[in-house]
């Protein structure tokens, strides 16, 4: 009987003192099952009381930066511990399948879609083989927010429409543009003026790094890295977020930005995003807007302190609004390690408002306790 208490007592002990009440930002993040979490480039979504976390699974070596398992999936009551609900969104077997294994699934964002009833995951897909030319927008469904998810269709958005802030002047490629030098200012100001758009007007524009936000009044947006990641789009979607509505705009045109994440507080418009240097960290930079149609202006490097230059040697993925905590958001970023993806590690921080400006500050160690009103 006290060798059974003893065992028991030990178990208790142990679930008890594996659970966790902070975030440790770069740390090693385990679940509840005591394994590294694997939910890179992820996004979020609160259903029921839960929060899931929806991101690229990825494998040990070189090749794990490409997609051999598919999008994983953990839940959490509290934000700090997390329950492997598995792989929601399988790599295919079939070499014809555009998610076959091997491909580039990367950036999974999945929201709610109150007209159906179903959960819509967007994501970025490049096709196995093919580097990072495809450049295609990616859309599963399911009816559970733990999957399985059911791959749909991907491909590049808009094709043969134009953006709502594109001059009817630009319309029309001018005759020496093919024939100006990459990264010159000249080829700078052409990329502004539309290049890349009437380049890829007749096949539809890229779609790389991407999130997912949803308004106030259900409309739905992906935000996406495009003209080979020069320019930023948003693509308006239809009711069932599961197409486009052919509405969509230019952000910072010819800016070099990618990694958007987008939030909302006190009817403003926030993005924060990164700069465009592959794996390697760089200075983040953010906007704001009173519409989501923009314009956006620009508001420089949200993050202060040390390695403030490299936004804490991490690149944005998604923005949370914590449930039930008005004006409270959390910026999630990737530390990637792209020799040796399994490893890449979490960077979560609190973001404060200061005079429509979001700030992110370095902390070793916070809780939701530490948030102030904004």
């Amino acid at each position: 009987m006290r060798l059974i208490c003893s065992i028991v007592l030990s178990l208790v002990c142990s679930f008890v003192f594996s659970q966790s009440n902070f975030f440790n930002p770069g740390k090693q993040w385990k679940d509840t099952n005591g394994v590294h979490i694997n939910a890179h480039g992820g996004g979020m979504l609160f259903v029921d009381g839960a929060y899931y976390w929806y991101g690229e699974y990825k494998t040990s070596g070189r090749g794990g930066n490409t997609s051999l398992k598919g999008i994983s999936c953990y839940s959490s009551k509290d934000l700090y511990n997390w329950k492997n609900e598995g792989i929601v969104l399988k790599v295919e077997q079939d070499h014809n399948s555009e998610i076959t294994k091997g491909c580039v699934m990367e950036r999974p964002k999945v929201v709610f879609n109150k007209k159906t009833g179903k959960y819509i995951m967007w994501f970025h897909l490049e096709l196995k083989g093919q580097g990072y030319d495809a450049a295609r927008a990616a859309v599963a469904i399911s009816d559970t927010p733990n999957g399985p998810f059911k791959f749909k269709k991907s491909y590049r958005p808009n094709k043969g429409v134009w953006p709502i802030n594109f001059d009817d002047k630009f319309k029309s490629a001018s005759s020496d543009e093919s024939a100006l030098k990459s990264w010159t200012p000249e080829w700078r100001e052409a990329i502004k003026n539309g290049m890349f758009i009437r380049r890829d007007f007749d096949k539809g524009q890229m779609s790389r790094d991407m999130t997912v936000y949803v308004d106030d009044n259900d409309k739905a947006y992906l935000i996406h890295a495009s003209e080979d990641n020069l320019t930023l789009h948003i693509s308006e979607l239809i009711d069932d977020y599961l197409d486009f509505t052919e509405k969509w705009t230019r952000v910072a045109p010819a800016d070099h930005n990618e990694a958007p994440a987008v939030f909302k507080k006190g009817g403003v418009y926030y993005m924060i995003t990164s700069g465009c240097t592959g794996w390697d960290p760089n200075e983040a930079r953010s906007f704001k807007s009173k519409s989501i149609w923009g314009p956006w202006e620009s508001l420089g490097n949200p993050c202060i302190g040390k390695d403030a230059s490299l936004t804490f040697h991490s690149q944005s993925t998604y923005i949370l609004s914590v449930e039930g905590k008005k004006d409270q958001f959390i910026f999630m970023a990737d530390r990637w390690k792209p020799d040796n993806p399994i490893d890449g590690s979490y960077i979560w921080l609190p973001i404060t408002i200061t005079d429509e400006k979001p700030i992110l500050k370095w902390f070793d160690k916070w809780s939701l306790l530490d948030f102030k009103e904004n």
